[in-house]
């Protein structure tokens, strides 16, 4: 029986740590590694801030999803290395108990009867914190950089009236979305427009397509001072190459 309580508690545990989304980002990289990973690696492969990473990352250790090794060097303070621990139960596979997760908490949303927009509310928040993880490079390159980390694999693209358009080639929430998909949308809403507000407040968001989960193909619309980022590239890149008369 106390074997029993010690392995829900160690579940619930690793539930919370993996609840998130740095933290559940960087389990599922070093999963995909398939290797151990240094502090400094992991932080440039998903760009967050190497301090940040160590403090998500002694958190899943506390909470027995990775364990760290110190590897002596000649020279220097030791290097920390990451990998997965492998007493982790099958629970913390990191895209099944991220996806469960999600699923289960647009269930618990919709079992409340919470109104979209206070869902888009707490996505927005979300957002903020997320946009101020990363801090590191140009605002349009941080915003691309964030919806890229989330996993949406987003595609730029400018239009003729100077808006900027990420259309994003993957859903990374798509089992939630089959549960509910008006809740996930209003969350995810909510989160592009927290991003907008921790990297260019003054860059408006002009439109938010979904589209079917399977296909992907969600459309994010911005104008302001990202897509006027994206205008200059594309123009100093074009002048660029040009050959010289």
């Amino acid at each position: 029986m106390v074997v029993c309580e010690t392995a829900g508690m160690d579940r619930a545990a690793q539930s919370d740590a993996l609840a998130q989304a740095s933290r559940a980002r960087l389990f599922r990289a070093l999963s995909e590694l398939q290797r151990p990973a240094g502090t400094a690696e992991l932080a440039e492969l998903l760009g967050l801030h190497p301090n940040g990473v160590r403090a998500h990352l002694e958190r899943l250790a506390d909470a027995g999803l990775v364990v760290r090794e110190r590897e002596h060097r000649p020279r220097g303070r030791p290097r920390d290395s990451w990998s997965i621990d492998p007493t982790a139960g099958p629970g913390a596979d990191p895209p099944r108990a991220y996806a469960d997760l999600s699923r289960w908490l647009v269930r618990d949303l919709a079992a409340r009867k919470k109104r979209w927009k206070d869902v888009e509310s707490t996505g927005r928040e979300v957002g903020r914190e997320l946009a101020a993880e990363d801090e590191a490079g140009s605002p349009e390159e941080r915003m691309h950089r964030a919806l890229a980390t989330l996993g949406f694999r987003p595609e730029r693209s400018l239009t003729r009236d100077g808006r900027l358009d990420y259309t994003l080639a993957n859903c990374p929430y798509r089992d939630a979305v089959r549960e509910n998909q008006p809740v996930v949308c209003a969350l995810h809403r909510g989160l592009t427009r927290g991003l907008l507000d921790g990297i260019s407040a003054s860059t408006q968001l002009t439109a938010f397509v979904p589209h079917d989960p399977d296909l992907a193909g969600c459309l994010i619309q911005v104008e302001g001072p990202l897509a006027d980022e994206v205008t200059e590239r594309s123009a100093a890149a074009d002048a660029t190459s040009r050959p010289t008369p």
